[in-house]
């Protein structure tokens, strides 16, 4: 079992950043591909960025490419979401996954991850 507890969400305005942290608890965290996915108001949840347990590979929306960077501290249990120039578009609820994904084509579907965190809200607004 594995417990994700995310935080660093908040109001930002445009073109500022954010640093969001997911924290889990366990043993076998390194074992573990985490990804951030995203859900606005009435509409799907969706990716936003992967990274694979061994660390070096690493996926990302097109939305965010260039803007976010996703890594990992495996001595802390913690992934990381560095995201710049946050757009009014970016706001929504953040969640942190785990799952244990062997193959980077898997990263970005949500199916494949077994455990999510509660979530934690970005709004980007002036």
């Amino acid at each position: 079992q594995v417990q994700l507890l995310e935080s660093g969400g908040g109001l930002v305005q445009p073109g500022g950043s954010l640093r969001l942290s997911c924290v889990a608890s366990g043993r076998t965290f390194s074992s573990y591909t985490m990804g951030w996915f995203r859900q606005a108001s009435g509409k799907e949840r969706e990716f936003v960025a992967g990274i694979l347990w061994r660390g070096g590979v690493k996926s990302y929306a097109d939305s965010v490419k260039g803007r976010s960077t996703i890594s990992r501290d495996n001595a802390k249990n913690t992934v990381y979401l560095q995201m710049n120039s946050l757009k009014p578009e970016d706001t929504a609820v953040y969640y942190c996954a785990a799952g244990l994904i062997g193959s980077v084509s898997q990263v970005t579907d949500k199916r494949a991850y077994d455990y999510w965190g509660q979530g934690t809200q970005v709004t980007v607004s002036s």
